[in-house]
């Protein structure tokens, strides 16, 4: 993938839709959260990685991580420092070996893989193991990046998004959410794709619907349950959710979890689907026949009523996910992936069915984003997921156009509710 350091430790990469910028800030994040294949982790030199825990994240200056616990190949477990960078030539350049306070690294991360020979060496000519993560990711890179624009979103402070939009024409508003919430349709496909030919349909399918009942700060321990018990071990009841759960210990985010959101409370719900339809992933690519073509410029409710939108959601509630996901957490699961998967394994457009449908765990603030801009309220243009996504993707273009320097006055942003 091209690539292009810059300054501060950001890669620039040309992305789906233009370009895009990847920090080194990131990569610590996903190493922190251990969002990548863990069980696939081995050297430069062929050794296997054992990540016990990850480290201290150290945001003072000296080694990212600090008091990692690893063990390589068949050896003993190891304390020591963990120093990444998004290229391996990033640690001469920076003069570490020269610097006691690295003393200590035991393993050097990169996000690309090093040219062929290329070694890192601390202090005395020490060689120092190289992990390169690029291949283990669960997700593009670009999903990374869009992902943590998201979050940053979420702690922004409030501004005047209203204002900026307000003085679009309707008509001009309407098109401009439409065509970002296309972008983002295209995106969520075209990742799908690259999950179902990393993974297979059927543990594509596994991997999504437990990464959405993970949410947002819980995806990475659902992620690897998911690899670590495939669908036929679930089917076949060999799984226990609270032996799943204690597995990941020390993973999980629960500051202010909702008790029907806990993370044990999905792995338990999902193992109730599993019981019940063993086979969903086959169930879910046969429903492909039965789904209608819904244009995405037709009026929501219109679009709704012509195509019996409530009795479709209970059908696919009870006849794929055996009733046991419902709510918002459900249409999240139709939205992000169920449609978005099929799209890619068929090649088929469901993004008219994709923009009107129920808008899921849309944030509130989003609401009431499009409530006063009139683009939303009343029964003849409900909120639909679609709209929202059309915000989300504005927004993040904002951002990406302030990141890059080229912002008109400044990027608009939404408050956290409360």
């Amino acid at each position: 993938m091209p690539r292009v350091a810059q300054a501060g430790g950001v890669a620039e990469i040309q992305g789906l839709y233009g370009p895009f910028s990847f920090p080194e800030k990131l990569l610590q994040k996903i190493w922190l959260q251990g969002d990548f294949d863990r069980s696939g982790a081995r050297t430069t030199d062929g050794r296997g990685v054992q990540v016990r825990h990850p480290g201290k994240w150290n945001l003072l200056g000296g080694p990212d991580f600090k008091g990692a616990r690893l063990r390589f190949g068949d050896g003993p477990d190891i304390t020591g420092d963990v120093e990444l960078h998004l290229n391996a030539e990033d640690w001469a350049a920076h003069r570490h070996a020269q610097d006691r306070a690295y003393d200590g690294v035991v393993l050097h991360a990169v996000l690309f893989p090093p040219e062929a020979g290329q070694v890192t060496r601390g202090a005395g000519g020490r060689e120092i193991p190289v992990l390169v993560l690029l291949p283990l990711l669960h997700h593009d890179l670009e999903e990374f990046a869009a992902e943590d624009a998201v979050e940053a979103l979420a702690n922004r402070p409030a501004s005047r998004v209203q204002e900026e939009l307000g003085a679009l024409g309707p008509a001009e508003l309407l098109a401009l959410l439409r065509t970002c919430a296309e972008q983002r349709w295209r995106q969520k496909v075209h990742f799908a794709r690259l999950r179902v030919q990393r993974l297979g349909w059927a543990a594509a399918c596994q991997h999504a619907a437990l990464e959405i009942l993970g949410y947002r700060f819980n995806r990475a321990p659902m992620l690897r349950i998911a690899a670590a018990r495939p669908l036929g071990e679930w089917a076949g009841g060999a799984v226990d959710p609270e032996a799943a759960y204690a597995a990941e210990a020390g993973g999980w985010s629960l500051q202010g979890v909702r008790p029907a959101n806990h993370p044990l409370s999905r792995l338990r719900q999902y193992a109730t689907w599993i019981r019940a339809y063993a086979d969903w992933p086959a169930q879910l690519a046969a429903w492909r026949r039965i789904l209608p073509a819904v244009d995405p410029a037709q009026p929501t409710a219109s679009a709704r009523r012509q195509h019996h939108f409530a009795a479709l959601r209970e059908e696919l509630a009870t006849r794929v996910g055996a009733g046991a996901v419902g709510g918002t957490r459900f249409d999240n699961l139709v939205c992000d992936g169920f449609l978005p998967l099929l799209a890619a394994e068929a090649g088929d457009d469901l993004g008219g069915l994709w923009f009107h449908w129920f808008p899921g765990d849309l944030p509130p603030r989003f609401t009431r984003v499009l409530r006063g801009l009139g683009v939303t309220g009343g029964r003849g243009q409900p909120a639909c997921h679609g709209l929202g996504q059309g915000l989300l993707g504005w927004l993040l273009e904002r951002e990406r156009e302030e990141s890059a320097g080229g912002g008109r006055g400044g990027l608009t942003k939404i408050a956290p509710d409360g």
